[in-house]
Formats: structure tokens, sequence, C-alpha cells
């Protein structure tokens, strides 16, 4: 499903019903005046006009992605145990209740909108994977276009920076509906520890982005514990980071990988004399102080900002 946000426009004809999920009408299409020519794809789009009650099917896809075009995995760096998960249940099941919450603290969301503000152009067309109802993009900074992906429509509906989003299980399928090299940017934030296959995300990553385009996966310590693939639980703060950059390597074209550290032990030195507590604040394990962490790497080649 991809829903793209307009303000007060109202189609004409009947009004179909209110669900924030629609349903497939190939024999319907919108007419192209009314739909930016930014995706591919065979779902129903929506235009909440009036709270999301306005619904039209988009028309079907006229150029699929070629082979070529897609990042190539020359590994594999999961086994198929390290994908799994204490929850098996559906993810649709898990996310379909909205969490209106901020899942870590003020200093690591700080830390990320600074690093958007340096890393993202303004003018580019951004994709936000995983989103949710707040993207942590710079306010000041305009941008020609953000499209959002997430797991819950009314948490995309709220996201105040979406012109567009989509709702789709990354897990059961993780090929993107989106034109190749179509993006200057690809965000990921505090999601990554949930993908089962981080190799065929990446891959899609890749090919959504145009040449010298960046991906940018931040994270902490923090996690819906049941939901997140067994190599993220039993891994260290160490091995996580190096996990995300095996995922970057993995795939052919993404350029070496370059990792951000903020942790908040300084700040705890400075403060307390104890080991143990430098330790904690290190590890990021005290009140209020979210390790950040970010690893980012270019298409092809590094441009510069």
């Amino acid at each position: 499903m991809l829903i793209a946000r307009t303000h007060h426009r109202h189609h004409r004809g009947p009004r179909p019903p209110s669900s924030p999920i629609t349903t497939r009408k190939p024999s319907t299409f919108l007419p192209p005046t009314k739909l930016k020519p930014l995706l591919r794809i065979t779902n129903n789009i929506t235009t909440p006009g009036d709270g999301g009650s306005n619904k039209t099917p988009a028309p079907a896809a006229s150029d699929q992605p070629t082979p070529s075009s897609r990042g190539r995995i020359k590994r594999l760096v999961l086994s198929p145990e390290s994908r799994t998960k204490l929850n098996a249940l559906p993810d649709r099941d898990f996310y379909s209740f909205p969490r209106f919450v901020k899942h870590v603290d003020d200093g690591f969301l700080a830390t990320l909108t600074d690093l958007y503000r340096d890393r993202v152009r303004p003018g580019s067309e951004v994709l936000d994977l995983m989103s949710s109802w707040v993207s942590h993009l710079p306010e000041e900074v305009s941008y020609k276009r953000v499209v959002g992906h997430g797991m819950n429509a009314q948490e995309l509906a709220r996201n105040p920076r979406l012109d567009y989003f989509f709702v789709k299980d990354l897990n059961r399928e993780p090929r993107l509906e989106l034109a190749s090299e179509s993006f200057d940017a690809v965000l990921c934030t505090v999601s990554v520890q949930y993908l089962q296959q981080p190799e065929e995300v990446f891959a899609e990553a890749f090919r959504v982005l145009r040449p010298g385009g960046v991906f940018i996966v931040s994270f902490s310590n923090r996690l819906f514990y049941e939901k997140a693939i067994t190599a993220w639980r039993d891994g260290t703060a160490y091995g996580r980071v190096q996990l995300v950059v095996q995922y970057f390597q993995c795939i052919e074209g993404f350029a070496e990988p370059e990792i951000i550290r903020k942790l908040p032990g300084s700040s705890v030195s400075r403060e307390s004399k104890s080991p143990l507590d430098w330790i904690f604040g290190f590890l990021g394990l005290l009140s209020g102080s979210d390790p950040f962490y970010a690893v980012i790497a270019h298409k092809n080649f590094k441009t510069c900002i």
C-alpha cells in the first residue's frame, strides 16, 4: 500500500470505504496528473484529504527493475539460526497497534538529527525505511520528497515529513516496489535489528539509490527483544556494529562503511571516579544515556557535501 499525502484535495466520484488498508482494484487507475511519477507499485494509493478516507487505486507498474540494477549479494552474512526470533508470530500482528512513542532518548535523537543535517543534502529525495510517526530529519531543511516505509499506517500518517508512505513486511517480501536510482538517501533508524533478510534489504537499498547516494543505518541498545533476530540479541555492542558493517560489505558496489559512535562514558567519568560507573556509562546502561551508533556507506562513490 502506497499513500500519498495531500492537503484538502478531493476526488470526484463515489467515496470509498475509510479503512487505512485498501484492497487491490487493478481495473481502476489514478489519472497521471494526480500522482507524482516516483513509485512503481500496483497496490492502492490513499490521498488523506479528510483524515485519509479518500482512496483511489494507483496505476500498475510499467517497468520492473532489471536484475543488473539490484545490488549483487556476494555472500550471506547470517545463518538460518541467527535469523530467528523469539516471537515467531507475524510482524504485521505485532505492529498492528500504533505506538506514538520515541524508542530512544533525546540525546540520541539530537545526534541523529545533526547527522542527517550533515550528510543528507537539502533538496534530496529521501527514503525512510522502517519509519514511524517521526523521521528525525532537521525541521529547517527542505527536501524534494520524503517517502516513508513502515508497518503501521496510523503511525506513518502522523509523520509530518512524509510526502508518501507505504506499508510492507520486509521480512516476508524484501523487494521494494520503487524505481531504481530514484533516491539520494536511504535512512533506517533503530530498526535494523529486526531484519531477518538484511542482505536482501540492503541490496534493495543499493538499487533504489542513485550513484553516490548514502545509506545511513543508526541504532542503540534498545529493542523489542522478542522481535530482534538471534544474531542481534546475542551480540555485544561491538558485534552489532560489525554485523551492520558486514551487511554493507556483502553487497557489491557499496563503498567502505564509515562507523560513528557517540558513547555516554566521557560525561560519566567526569562525574564519578568509580570504575563501575564508567563501565556502565560506556555500555549505555545508566539512566538517560543511550549510546549512539551509525554505519554509513555510499553507493559506488562518496560524494562531497
